[in-house]
């Protein structure tokens, strides 16, 4: 438990710097993809248990975000 949220840093710090030297358009694809499984994902399972580390990666990346964008997130 109390290596999840370091493990979800590392992890994160590492899809980040694969994606430095992606296109544009690859970008936009692939993020496509990861809102379709998103949403197939989510009509099979009601609401995601979140765990503590899960909740504290999700604030972070979160509070970076203008006012703006989080109302669209809503």
């Amino acid at each position: 438990m109390l290596l999840r949220l370091p493990y979800l840093a590392l992890s994160t710090a590492f899809s980040l710097i694969r994606l430095l030297p992606m296109s544009d358009r690859a970008k936009d694809l692939e993020i496509l993809a990861l809102r379709h499984q998103l949403g197939v994902l989510q009509r099979q399972v009601d609401k995601p248990k979140l765990t503590w580390p899960d909740r504290a990666l999700l604030a972070a990346l979160l509070h970076r975000l203008p006012r703006v964008q989080l109302r669209q997130l809503t």
